[in-house]
């Protein structure tokens, strides 16, 4: 079964525009790429799982945060590896600085026999619209237009 994940692309609206957060994966993959490399805070769920469920939990692991309010679902999309991401967006506010990821263990560097821990998140960043879209996933890209497309007045 393909691999599908949940995830909240949490907004705000500032005197400057629509900001969303965004996260930058943590560990040595992710260590020097920037745009196209981050992604809303989601994470894998099982197929009995509520999908929502598990996008709140999984912004929490990657955050330290409680998300709560008005969940908008998005249209699912599909990676350029094939995994299917759900999405709700939803208003609030975050201070970037203060967030907390879980952590992974992997072996690095590759066959070296030594372990090492790496926060699944290294940070998070409000950005405008125009420059999320850089940021992000390509494909995940399709959940600031429609988030866009909704707020605008």
């Amino acid at each position: 079964m393909p691999k599908q994940s949940a995830g909240i692309l949490l907004y705000r609206k500032t005197s400057q525009g629509l900001q969303v957060f965004l996260v930058h994966p943590g560990g040595p993959f992710f260590k020097n790429k920037d745009d196209g490399s981050w992604s809303v805070p989601k994470g894998e769920y099982l197929p009995d799982e509520d999908p929502l469920a598990a996008a709140k939990r999984e912004f929490r692991e990657e955050t330290g945060h409680e998300v709560s309010g008005n969940f908008i679902a998005l249209s699912p999309i599909k990676q350029k590896g094939g995994k299917t991401v759900q999405a709700w967006a939803v208003e609030g506010d975050i201070d970037p600085e203060k967030i907390k990821s879980n952590t992974f263990e992997i072996e690095w560097p590759p066959r070296s026999g030594r372990k090492q821990t790496f926060d699944e998140i290294d940070h998070g960043e409000w950005f405008d619209i125009s420059t999320a879209k850089i940021k992000i996933n390509p494909a995940q890209a399709a959940f600031i237009d429609e988030l866009a497309a909704m707020t605008a007045i």
